[in-house]
């Protein structure tokens, strides 16, 4: 079962034309899916958007009472997914951004290489020349603090969200949880936290091309320059993911 799992915060304009787009090329695949939406309170009418969705595809929309942000989102889809599956081992999520920005068109690649037996498919997009200003100037910030984080080699981007996870290594992270939630910091330190997560129980990492396509947005970005820097400021100084890591595919 492949899931694919979209974290929304006012999406209306595009998570239905996206969740669409996902069910063509996995039908063309023949594989067994469903789809996970959280929608973190958005006030937009993307929960009425997705309403005629619900009635055509194996989705599942699951709506936040409060916006908690993007790494309760993610944190939701991977409990969802993982309490879902039977089979973790054979199992697997894929997690996209709901604007089009990660491209769908990827899919056939990260299960491509899925079926080849990695456990974590990583989509990273090396140029970026048609990205906002913004995201440039962090980008370059972010290439900066990637270097005080363990994340693991074959990994060129860590903060990327476009990721393909066996089950079995989200759920081997949640069980190393002793309390609180596996995600603590926000935006694009979020990712980076959740493969310093999983890495270790991984026996096979990988890393694609994949160009994000910004042309597909319908909205203002809610991208925040200083913001994101900060955020990932903190996480590249947070202790709890300097510690000591787990060999990869190993016990510590």
């Amino acid at each position: 079962m492949i899931y694919v799992g979209v974290p929304s915060y006012n999406e209306r304009r595009t998570i239905g034309l996206l969740l669409w787009r996902v069910r063509e090329i996995l039908t063309e695949l023949e594989r067994d899916f469903e789809m996970l939406v959280v929608d973190d309170a958005s006030t937009d009418g993307t929960a009425e958007a997705l309403e005629p969705y619900r009635r055509v595809l194996p989705l599942t929309v699951v709506r936040q009472p409060r916006r908690l942000g993007y790494a309760a989102a993610v944190e939701r889809l991977i409990r969802e997914s993982v309490m879902r599956s039977d089979y973790p081992k054979r199992d697997a999520l894929i997690c996209m951004q709901g604007d089009f920005t990660d491209p769908p068109e990827s899919i056939p690649d990260l299960l491509k290489r899925f079926e080849g037996g990695v456990d974590i498919v990583a989509a990273a997009s090396p140029g970026e020349a048609d990205a906002p200003r913004g995201v440039r100037i962090a980008r370059r910030a972010s290439a900066v603090l990637a270097r005080g984080l363990p994340t693991p080699p074959e990994i060129s981007d860590p903060f990327a969200s476009y990721r393909l996870y066996r089950l079995f290594v989200l759920k081997r992270a949640l069980g190393r949880v002793e309390e609180g939630p596996l995600l603590r910091h926000q935006g694009w330190a979020a990712n980076a936290e959740l493969l310093i997560s999983v890495w270790p129980h991984a026996r096979q990492i990988e890393e694609l091309t994949s160009e994000r396509d910004y042309s597909r947005r319908f909205r203002r970005s809610r991208f925040r320059t200083v913001t994101e820097v900060l955020s990932l400021l903190r996480a590249s100084r947070d202790r709890r993911l300097k510690g000591p890591r787990l060999s990869a595919g190993g016990e510590a």
